[in-house]
C-alpha cells in the first residue's frame, strides 16, 4: 500500500468513503454535502488528509485519515486532531490504520506538533486498541466535553 497526502484531485476518489465513515457513525448519507465538505478542507488547506491506496490499483481506496490543526496554550505548541480515520471494509485486517497513523504521526513530528489527540466511540473496542497499540494513551489528566451548539 502507498500513503499520499490527498489534494483536490483525490475528491472523487475520497468522497464515497467519507461518506460511509459518517455512516458507520449513525449519519445520514448526504454525498453532495460530504463531498463539499471535503472539498471546502482542501480548498481552504484547513486539514490534512492522508489516504492509502492500493499497490496495484492507485484507484482503489484503502482507508483516510484526516487531521485538524490546533494549538496548546500550555506547550506553546502545536497539536494535531486526529479527526477521522477510515478503513474500506474489505481492506481491514491489513494495518491500514497503522499506516496512517504513522504517517500522521511524521507529519506531526515534522510541523514540530506537542502531541496528537484523538477520539473515538466508546464502545469502537477496535479502535482503541489499534490506537493504543500505537502509543496513543487515554487522557487522564484532563477530562472532555462538549457543548451541543444547536440542540435548542
Amino acid at each position: 500500500m502507498r500513503i499520499i497526502q490527498a489534494t483536490l484531485e483525490h475528491l472523487d476518489l475520497i468522497a464515497p468513503l467519507f461518506v460511509k465513515y459518517r455512516e458507520f457513525y449513525g449519519e445520514l448519507a448526504y454525498p453532495d454535502s460530504s463531498r463539499a465538505f471535503l472539498e471546502k478542507r482542501l480548498r481552504r488547506k484547513e486539514s490534512v488528509i492522508y489516504l492509502a491506496l492500493s499497490d496495484d490499483d492507485d484507484s482503489r481506496l484503502l482507508g483516510f485519515c484526516q487531521l485538524y490543526p490546533s494549538f496548546s496554550s500550555l506547550s506553546l505548541k502545536r497539536v494535531w486532531i486526529l479527526n477521522d480515520i477510515f478503513v474500506a471494509e474489505d481492506a481491514r485486517r491489513q494495518l491500514v490504520a497503522d499506516h496512517l497513523i504513522k504517517t500522521a504521526k511524521k507529519m506531526a513530528k515534522e510541523t514540530q506538533a506537542v502531541r496528537m489527540r484523538v477520539s473515538t466511540s466508546s464502545n469502537n473496542d477496535a479502535a482503541q486498541k489499534t490506537y493504543e497499540s500505537i502509543g496513543f494513551r487515554e487522557d487522564k489528566q484532563f477530562k472532555n466535553y462538549i457543548l451541543p451548539i444547536n440542540s435548542d
